[in-house]
Order: C-alpha cells, then sequence, then structure tokens
C-alpha cells in the first residue's frame, strides 16, 4: 500500500498500511488503526466436494480487509451445501453471515463432506440469486463477487437482472485454463484443457465475460499450488475454531474420494487472497473466449478480463498459515 501522510494536532508522522493485520504503523513505532473500511465481498462457492472452498471460506473469514455480506452456495445438492456453511459460521462464531441457496442442478459428483452438513440442524434457505441481487441494489459498486465454483448462480443472476448485475465492483473467479491445463502425475505442466468450473457451466462462464462487469481470472495456471503435508500439520494443529474445522472437512475430503492424493490443490484460496493481495498474482488484460465445452482461449480483441498466469507461490502460502492459524 502507498504511504500515507496524516496530519494531526501540531504533528506530522508518516503512516504505511500493513495489509496482514488490517493497522497501519507510523514513523517513531506508533501504531494506528486504519481508517480503511473493509471492502463488501460476497462469496459464491461449491463448498463441500473438493478441500478448497473450505481452506478458501477460512482464509475470508479470517480477514479483516474483507467484510462478508453474503453467502451462495453453488452446483448441485446446494441446501446441504448451505448447510455446511452454516456449521462452519456456527463453529466459528460467524453466524451473522447471511447464507442462500443457490440454484440446485443435477450432479452425480460425490459431495464428500456430505456428513459435515447433516451434523447440524437442517433448515430452508432463502435463493442465492434474488439476495445476491439484492445485495447489489443495497451496495452498488461495492461489492467484489468471489466465485470458486461452477457459475450457474453467476448466469441466472446476469438473466434476472443483468443491470443490477453490472453495479458489481468487480467479479473475482478461480476458473479457466489459458497456457496449461491440470498438472500431471509428477506435477509437470500439460496443455489447456477444460477447467472444472467453467466445463459445468460454459454459458454461464461466457455470460459473465460480456457482463461489463469488471472480471479478475485466477486460472489453473496461476492457482495449482499444493499444501503439503508438514505445512498441513501445521494449520491443523493450532486447534482454533476455524482449522478445527478445516481439519474435519479435510478428513472427510480424503475419506470418501477416491481420485486424488491426500495433499489439496489450493486453486480456490489463491482466488480469494487476490481481493486483497493482488500482489501476490499480478494480471494481465486479455480477452477470453469460451467454447461450448468450457475450453477457456485467449484471443485477440479488446480485453474482457484480466488473468493471472503466475502467482506468488511462497507468498501466499505464507499468508494462508498465517492467517489460518493467528
Amino acid at each position: 500500500m502507498p504511504s500515507k501522510f496524516r496530519v494531526g494536532v501540531g504533528a506530522v508522522c508518516l503512516c504505511i498500511g500493513l495489509a496482514s493485520t488490517g493497522m497501519t504503523v507510523c514513523a517513531g513505532g506508533q501504531a494506528a488503526k486504519s481508517e480503511a473500511q473493509p471492502q463488501l465481498v460476497w462469496l459464491d462457492t461449491d463448498i463441500g466436494d473438493d478441500i478448497d472452498d473450505a481452506f478458501a471460506l477460512g482464509l475470508i473469514l479470517r480477514s479483516p480487509e474483507r467484510k462478508v455480506v453474503g453467502i451462495s452456495t453453488a452446483f448441485g445438492d446446494t441446501e446441504t451445501r448451505a448447510r455446511l456453511v452454516d456449521r462452519y459460521l456456527a463453529s466459528t462464531g460467524q453466524s451473522a453471515i447471511p447464507v442462500y441457496a443457490g440454484v440446485w442442478t443435477q450432479t452425480d459428483n460425490p459431495l464428500t463432506q456430505r456428513a459435515y452438513a447433516e451434523r447440524f440442524p437442517a433448515r430452508k434457505h432463502a435463493g442465492g440469486v434474488a439476495a445476491l441481487l439484492a445485495a447489489i441494489r443495497a451496495h452498488p459498486g461495492e461489492i467484489t463477487l468471489i466465485a470458486i465454483g461452477p457459475l450457474f448462480n453467476i448466469g441466472e443472476a446476469i438473466d434476472r437482472g443483468a443491470p443490477t448485475f453490472r453495479k458489481l465492483k468487480r467479479v473475482v473467479l478461480m476458473g479457466g485454463a489459458i497456457e496449461h491445463g491440470y498438472n500431471g502425475g509428477k506435477g509437470e505442466p500439460t496443455p489447456p484443457e477444460p477447467e472444472w468450473n467453467i466445463k459445468q457451466d460454459p454459458k454461464g462462464a461466457a455470460k459473465l465475460l460480456a457482463s461489463g462487469v469488471p472480471v479478475l481470472m485466477a486460472p489453473l495456471d496461476s492457482t495449482q499450488i499444493p499444501l503439503n503435508e508438514p505445512e498441513r500439520e501445521t494449520i491443523f494443529a493450532t486447534g482454533n475454531p476455524g482449522t478445527d474445522q478445516v481439519a474435519l472437512l479435510y478428513h472427510q475430503w480424503v475419506a470418501h474420494s477416491w481420485n486424488h492424493s491426500q495433499t489439496p490443490t489450493l486453486f480456490d484460496p489463491l482466488a480469494a487472497a487476490y481481493t486483497f493481495r493482488p500482489d501476490l498474482c499480478p494480471m494481465t488484460p486479455m480477452r477470453i473466449e469460451v467454447d461450448p465445452n468450457g475450453l477457456t482461449r485467449r484471443v485477440e480483441g479488446k480485453p474482457n478480463a484480466e488473468v493471472c498466469l503466475k502467482s506468488d507461490e511462497p507468498g501466499f502460502l505464507k499468508l494462508l498459515e498465517t492467517r489460518l492459524t493467528h
């Protein structure tokens, strides 16, 4: 953050903002509370399948630079996903955050963390699309939408209220594959391929890119960051309410999945981190097209997105561990 000069009564001090703390430190060691208000965010997530959404939610909740005005669940059984979020928030003292169920869709993809959700009281959740549009109307130009799941809710919101949707401040998206696909078994890069979130709803992705809202994309190129065992165990051993929830969800993910290693890949948390640490994932303006199979291609023309092709993995992992464990 650039330096800021603050004038007080009879004194001038140089204050430098610290993004990791939400405080400013003045010359001479004086600490002062930041004057900046937390930025408003809405999280749209398919939490409950892969484990990276749980880490992303934990990071967002532990980041004072952001105020969560709502959470909507996406893809498949969105009611059970919302129930999972209810338990997570209740267990971390964050039940005041509104939770909504998004558009239900047919899928045979396993909801690996279903048991966690079903051990919490059920309730009927209001619709996520209507709630998102209402929040945008209440805070025009102020909300960052963090989209880390398939884009069914986003596409439906554009269909229902494109003029309202355009009043978002921006959309930070985990999705797409520009120069590389999913890494091979030894971590080697592979050719571009349809990425999961975009593949489930290519039409929703195309609607977003044509919406006129600033889109900041964190694709496979920059988000395939492994959380290896030493770092993982450091987080789980902390024993605070947030890390306890992530540990529970992690073990359910491992137990009810058959097609991956026990090492999580932190696709979604990197996108979440970008909203307050953009230095971790520098963006390049591009024009992106989505084909009917969900492949995202860089083409010539006026940019419709900014895309991060390479992230600062050590810096991101340090941030994640610091936020979750303190």
